[in-house]
């Protein structure tokens, strides 16, 4: 425990969180006349819980982690900044990521004025460890690793990212946003074993509820109470908090989702390999599909002339001419392939005229 507060940032270590009045009382009803609350308009007038513990609850046995090693922020986007926020030192540190993944982790690296160093990956997207040994040096706090990787959708080798934990001192966050369609093992399991493990996941992906904005990372008590120190006092409203409690009450039902979703991923697959102008499908453990195809700009803009609206990811490292696919509705999934056959006459038409 010593090392992970020896990586803290000193001002971080000094630092006295504000106190919320919602902070000082914990009981149940009373007559609330400390927090300058209006008093009508019950009740959304009252200021939310700053710890959300009725939601952590729910989250602690859904996922068998205790609540204190849960930390809430609004979407996983508030937890990478209050991470670096926390562990890296504006102008001296620096983060190590992969090439290609999500691009938050850099934006938020340039954000805070602290070096962002890229990690290439393999020709076949799988994790290259002397790449990030190469890149990393006494000074790198954190490494972000996304497993499922955005947007190549693969999963690396658990014991291959296991084995960075012998020789990097820093916090390893892992970035589990797609695990609830990959079928395989994430990192939840190894929180307690692992003082310096971090791991990220959403409600936006599997559990369908972008739109609330809820993001989760687990770790030890000692990392999850320093980004609590810094948060907000009431990062997560109360309206969030509610639905993100109805919505894990219907684990049942998400669940069934989500297999419609992995379904409806080969599905989509098998459709996209029939036309000439697709070529390598990338292997998926998440809820879209990475598509390399002949003309990426001609059939984004073909696609987006229908309204149906993909990503052009050229510009990402390795994969030029690539489409990310979002799984859709089985509606939207028929769509988008009979959108494709309209582009591939297209195409035939225009090679016999010439």
């Amino acid at each position: 425990m010593g090392s992970i507060n020896s990586l803290i940032r000193s001002n971080i270590r000094k630092l006295r969180p504000y106190s919320s009045a919602r902070d000082e009382y914990e009981g149940g009803e009373a007559v609330f006349l400390d927090a300058n609350e209006n008093p009508y308009f019950s009740p959304l007038n009252r200021y939310p819980d700053p710890r959300q513990r009725s939601l952590k609850n729910i989250i602690s046995e859904i996922r068998s982690v205790p609540w204190e090693n849960i930390f809430l922020g609004n979407g996983s986007d508030e937890a990478i900044d209050i991470l670096v926020r926390a562990f890296c030192e504006p102008g001296e540190d620096n983060i190590v990521s992969i090439d290609p993944t999500y691009g938050m982790y850099e934006v938020t690296a340039a954000i805070n004025a602290v070096e962002y160093r890229k990690a290439p990956l393999g020709n076949d997207f799988s994790l290259n460890m002397e790449e990030l040994k190469r890149r990393s040096d006494e000074n790198t706090k954190i490494i972000f690793l996304c497993s499922p990787n955005n947007p190549t959708g693969n999963c690396f080798v658990y014991h291959e990212i296991k084995s960075i934990f012998d020789w990097f001192k820093g916090l390893v966050v892992i970035d589990e946003a797609y695990i609830d369609f990959s079928g395989k093992p994430g990192f939840l399991g190894e929180i307690n074993n692992i003082p310096s493990l971090v791991v990220l996941q959403t409600l936006s992906k599997g559990w369908g509820r972008a739109g609330i904005r809820l993001g989760m990372a687990f770790g030890n008590r000692e990392i999850i109470d320093v980004m609590n120190k810094i948060k907000p006092p009431y990062n997560i409203n109360s309206l969030t908090i509610e639905e993100a409690v109805n919505t894990l009450g219907k684990a049942g039902e998400v669940k069934k989702r989500m297999d419609e979703i992995i379904s409806g991923r080969e599905w989509l697959r098998n459709r996209l390999s029939e036309f000439t102008f697709t070529g390598k499908i990338y292997p998926s453990d998440a809820n879209f599909l990475l598509v390399r195809v002949d003309d990426a700009g001609a059939l984004y803009g073909f696609l987006r002339e229908r309204n149906i609206i993909v990503r052009n990811r050229s510009g990402a490292a390795g994969c030029e001419n690539c489409l990310r696919i979002t799984v859709g509705s089985e509606n939207e999934n028929e769509q988008l392939i009979g959108a494709l056959r309209d582009y591939s006459k297209k195409k035939a038409t225009k090679r016999n005229s010439k």
